[in-house]
């Protein structure tokens, strides 16, 4: 698919239908309005695009794609062969009727999974995503219209993922390295979204465009210069009021695109509001500031702080909801809102290393299915007695016999502990974002 089909099809100027078609009845010149099947094994993240070579058709073909859906306004319809008139059985089998209006939207099922079985999902779903918001973003930076149809797809798949086990996804996309903090920032955001959405009992569209902000809530960031992205230092106060600009730019991209519902365009344009009138750019105040927004806020900054940035370390998962507490009290946050997002992730995020009462320390591998927060999976692997490596062994703290309760968390550095991670993430998941 070449860099210009993205943009738009060719449009023959009749008014279109869209029709379900298989692969093998695809050809040059056709407009794919949508792929039927998971966007994760689908060869394209874009949802819809012009066939303008042949390759695109060969890797449609050579997927496990087997029907798709065509706009035959926007490209060329299926080619008729067959002399029988236009309602005989044969035309009819080859073209589908435009589908009925669709009810409310909801998310696919997904039932909960473990969280090894989820790991390797989530792996294979943040390696798509990432080139999927590269390229987006890329289209944003060059001025070129971004693909928003072909984001909801990827939306949907987080979904998916948070809904089976939050801990999974939302655990590997912290893990994500200096270098393409950007574009995964994008998609850590978009999962810590739907999950405090979820949180808070909003319904599944809402909960779909709340995923949607979080992935563009930060696309204006494409005009900052890159030095200024990128500094590994701190920024001046002129540098600094230059990317206080990002939120504004961000929005006017977005409508500019058309299509985007006001939802995304709230939180790209508010997200760093701060409940006591002090952020910007606006500086709302309290309910001026749309739950909407105040829910990116949050989620904006958990990320930021527990990620790795050109200029810092990132802090570890507990000790950022600490001090995002000390600042939910000094005003930034929206209290409520702050105490659902604690409660979607865990007093002890996964990742959190915790020292528990028998002197063993081990990183918090799964969040508890039900009861109390203040008992998680954790992968114990150092004695803080002996100061040395012990076997692995994975303690679920609810369960009935283990009273080896967390009575601190701790710094890996303190211990001399490196890359901790690998203890939760486990074999076989690729390691980090």
């Amino acid at each position: 698919m070449s860099q210009d089909s993205r943009q738009a099809g060719t449009n023959t100027g009749k008014p279109g239908a869209i029709r379900k078609i298989a692969t093998g009845q695809l050809r040059m010149g056709m407009y794919v309005h949508k792929l039927v099947g998971s966007w994760l094994t689908t060869p394209f993240w874009q949802s819809s695009f012009l066939v303008d070579c042949q390759q695109t058709i060969d890797k449609i073909r050579a997927s496990a794609v087997t029907e798709l859906w065509i706009d035959t306004g926007k490209g060329c319809d299926v080619q008729v062969v067959s002399p029988e008139p236009c309602g005989a059985p044969a035309v009819a089998a080859a073209m589908s009727a435009v589908p009925a209006p669709a009810p409310a939207f909801r998310f696919a099922p997904a039932p909960p999974a473990p969280m090894a079985q989820e790991l390797k999902r989530a792996v294979a779903l943040i390696d798509k995503s990432k080139v999927a918001v590269l390229s987006m973003f890329q289209d944003a930076r060059m001025g070129r219209a971004i693909d928003l149809e072909g984001a909801l797809p990827m939306v949907d798949e987080i979904a998916g993922s948070v809904i089976r086990n939050a801990s999974a996804l939302i655990g590997l996309a912290r893990l994500k390295t200096a270098d393409n903090y950007t574009y995964m920032h994008s998609v850590a955001v978009c999962a810590l979204m739907i999950a405090l959405a979820r949180q808070l009992g909003l319904d599944d569209a809402v909960t779909r465009e709340l995923g949607l902000a979080g992935l563009l809530h930060d696309v204006g960031k494409m005009v900052l210069p890159m030095a200024i992205l990128n500094k590994p230092g701190k920024l001046t106060v002129e540098e600094f009021d230059i990317v206080k600009g990002h939120p504004a730019a961000g929005h006017a991209m977005l409508l500019g695109a058309g299509g985007i519902g006001a939802v995304a365009l709230d939180v790209c344009l508010h997200h760093h509001e701060k409940f006591d009138g002090s952020g910007y750019p606006h500086g709302l105040r309290g309910e001026e500031i749309s739950l909407h927004a105040r829910m990116g806020a949050i989620c904006d900054v958990y990320d930021a702080v527990t990620s790795n940035r050109p200029y810092k370390a990132g802090w570890g998962p507990a000790e950022s909801l600490r001090r995002m507490a000390e600042w939910g009290r000094a005003g930034h946050f929206d209290e409520k809102v702050f105490a659902a997002f604690v409660k979607c992730l865990g007093i002890y995020p996964v990742g959190t290393l915790v020292r528990l009462r028998s002197g063993r320390l081990g990183v918090v591998a799964e969040q508890p299915a039900s009861g109390s927060l203040l008992l998680p999976k954790v992968k114990v692997f150092f004695s803080s007695k002996s100061q040395t490596y012990i076997v692995p062994q994975l303690l679920d703290l609810a369960q009935p016999g283990v009273a080896d309760p967390i009575v601190c968390c701790e710094e890996a550095s303190s211990w001399g502990l490196v890359d901790i991670d690998r203890f939760w993430i486990g074999e076989g998941c690729g390691g980090r974002a």
